[in-house]
């Protein structure tokens, strides 16, 4: 990626929204010393800060820099606000529609109501992007989208047939995009053996759904795989010349039979010969006897669905015990994602299949790792177009893998075999105050009410969409900002000068969950700035490399914080170092090494984690604090469990009795 145009360092200082009993005071994220400039952004705080201070920037750096707060500036105009739930939710959406497929989203957060209204809300953020982007391709003149329906069936069947579809420049340089929603409620199946299974089968079963069945079956019999362009030609369709030669064939054929047969039926000298009309009727038949088996075997894909075919393959106990069973399954995706790829060239669009995937934690071990298994032996391919929500809740799901056969040799960890699996971790935090008053309000109307209010909201829908307001101007200033922000830290990721480069971890699987979590952490610091305005891009990739390498540690240094806060504010608490709070509480942490020991197997080297905090990028307490709510890929369960740990390990040092239940909630 190409950064823009070069900011200059500077740290701007606001007005704070100040705790209470606590002077005004303002802080900002610290800007690191870098080999190029970055900008620096104030970004507010949430809940409010402690007062302001200064901090020792260690032996790399400079004497110090000042941590100025600011205060909360509204997100967007009061007509339209956003609640913190949909900042998050926004911002995520925003990402997937960039995000390199496939992706594997670890939507963590605790079972309940709220976790399909964050679902919902991640959809409708995604279609209003998905409205955004074909609009915005229409008024810059491109080739419109076209559907297979009507005339465009018709379209679609012809070339099917006949041609075969090319990937050019211009096909992946588009812009709109269409996503294919499909929710899997892992409940639904659980009294089936073969949970994955029901996950292979709900996404043929939708996408046969939203294409037809015509096409789909039409293209087992005669499509062809899409190939890449040898070039830079803007051809998309290119005759696929062996199967018109042999249509052709058969045509001809049919029709040299058939007129030696009516030669022979109709002419009277010629009606005694025997001979002609034996030839005509057996050229006749061989001939027409292969267009009727092409229709048979389209009318049977159409009639009988990969679902069916799967769940045949299945039910069939002598069958499954074969080695070819699971690759038959792969096969039978693979057809499909072909078949998408042909749909995407033919609609002048790329298309994107969202796999929500909910309700595992109530399902048994051994079938929440099958469906894990499905998502990444069946359906990750590379260059795949899915995207898979993973709506769980740690805390319940990894008892359920460590529990889980398929554990064996990895360790016994749960938090690992996940951490494996998702490809983008997006923790979800606590409810706002904003989102607080919106669920409390939500929570005292009539069921009559919360159906107006669909009403009303459907039509507000539409007003905009026929005024063409899709995007708030105050939104596109931040998708503005945001892409600049993105594009200086990847580019502090990329400068092997600078010291975090040399912290980026060599397992791709990490990579990616960095690359993919940085676009969420800057878009949600904007959105806490209320506008654009200075966020460091370089702290703020620093921050997301160490939540990613060492997870255990800073979820350690995170909760005494927050116990410390909780107890009595200490006044100089926001300026005292990460580092030095993880010296004084190491050996406690060491002490719960026990409880803790499948989280402490996440961390990376100790040593790393000391020059990082101690040397290169001394975080302050008061930047953890700022930092905390935008943290999404650090699994706040950890924390949960650390603080629940503390809490007893306080009530047995208080002289308290805890029952043995309450003492540990994974018995050694």
């Amino acid at each position: 990626m190409t950064a823009a145009t070069t900011a200059t360092t500077a740290t701007t200082a606001t007005t704070a929204a100040t705790p209470r009993g606590s002077p005004a005071s303002t802080q900002s994220i610290p800007t690191y010393p870098s080999p190029s400039p970055l900008q620096s952004i104030p970004i507010p705080v949430h809940p409010s800060p402690p007062p302001s201070h200064r901090v020792s920037r260690g032996a790399r750096g400079s004497p110090g820099w000042r941590v100025p707060r600011c205060h909360r500036c509204p997100l967007v105009p009061a007509a339209e606000a956003l609640t913190e739930d949909d900042v998050y939710c926004r911002c995520l959406s925003k990402t997937l529609c960039h995000a390199a497929t496939p992706v594997t989203v670890g939507f963590y957060a605790p079972c309940g109501h709220r976790l399909y209204t964050l679902l919902d809300k991640v959809t409708a953020f995604m279609r209003q992007e998905m409205t955004r982007r074909e609009d915005s391709a229409r008024r810059h003149g491109h080739q419109p989208p076209r559907s297979p329906q009507g005339w465009g069936l018709l379209q679609a069947l012809w070339l099917l047939a006949f041609y075969r579809p090319i990937v050019t420049e211009s096909h992946l340089r588009r812009k709109n995009i269409r996503f294919l929603f499909v929710r899997f409620s892992a409940w639904q199946f659980a009294g089936c053996d073969k949970l994955w299974a029901g996950l292979v089968t709900t996404l043929c079963d939708s996408v046969r759904q939203h294409f037809g069945a015509l096409p789909l079956g039409v293209y087992r019999v005669m499509g062809t795989r899409p190939r890449f362009a040898d070039g830079f030609s803007q051809r998309e369709w290119v005759l696929k010349r062996g199967a018109c030669l042999k249509l052709w064939g058969v045509v001809t054929i049919l029709v040299i039979g058939v007129t030696i047969l009516l030669v022979a039926l109709l002419l009277p000298h010629l009606k005694e010969h025997q001979v002609l009309k034996v030839v005509g009727g057996a050229i006749t038949s061989i001939s027409s006897s292969s267009l009727i088996l092409g229709a048979f075997s389209v009318l049977k894909h159409v009639l009988i669905s990969q679902k069916h075919k799967i769940e045949q393959l299945t039910n069939s106990d002598k069958f499954a015990g074969q080695l070819g069973f699971m690759s038959k399954v792969r096969r039978e995706v693979e057809v499909l994602l072909d078949f998408l790829a042909f749909m995407e060239i033919f609609e002048r669009r790329r298309f994107r299949v969202v796999l929500e995937i909910t309700t595992l934690d109530t399902c048994y071990p051994e079938k929440v790792a099958g469906v894990l298994n499905a998502m990444n032996t069946l359906l990750s391919r590379a260059n795949t177009p899915f995207i898979f929500i993973l709506a769980v809740d740690p805390s319940v799901i990894v008892p359920c893998l460590e529990q889980s056969s398929c554990m064996k040799g990895m360790a016994d960890s749960g938090y690992l075999y996940l951490s494996r699996t998702v490809t983008l971790p997006f923790s979800i935090p606590e409810m706002g105050a904003r989102s607080r008053l919106r669920c409390l309000e939500a929570a005292v109307q009539t069921r009559e009410d919360l159906m107006y209010r669909i009403i009303t909201g459907n039509v507000e829908q539409r007003r905009r969409a026929k005024c063409g307001a899709a995007v708030a101007p105050d939104h596109r200033e931040l998708d503005a900002a945001a892409v600049l922000c993105i594009h200086d830290a990847f580019r502090c990721l990329h400068d092997a000068a600078d010291p975090l480069a040399a912290y980026i971890p060599t397992s791709a699987a990490h990579v990616r969950r960095i690359v993919n979590t940085i676009p969420i952490t800057i878009r949600l610091l904007l959105h806490r700035a209320g506008g654009p305005g200075a966020v460091s891009p370089r702290a703020a990739a620093a921050w997301v490399v160490m939540a990613d390498r060492w997870p255990c540690r800073l979820s350690w240094v995170l909760q005494c914080l927050e116990d410390a806060w909780q107890r009595q504010p200490v006044p100089d608490l926001a300026g005292r170092s990460l580092w030095s709070v993880f010296q004084e509480t190491s050996a406690e942490l060491s002490a719960l090494r026990q409880p803790l020991r499948n989280v402490l197997g996440l961390d990376g080297d100790p040593e790393l984690f000391r020059a990082f905090l101690a040397r290169d990028f001394p975080f302050a307490a008061g930047d953890a604090r700022v930092l905390l709510g935008v943290t999404v890929n650090l699994d706040h369960s950890i924390r949960r469990k650390m603080g629940l740990l503390r809490s007893i390990d306080g009530l047995k040092k208080s002289g308290g009795t805890v029952s043995r239940g309450v003492q540990c909630p994974h018995p050694e």
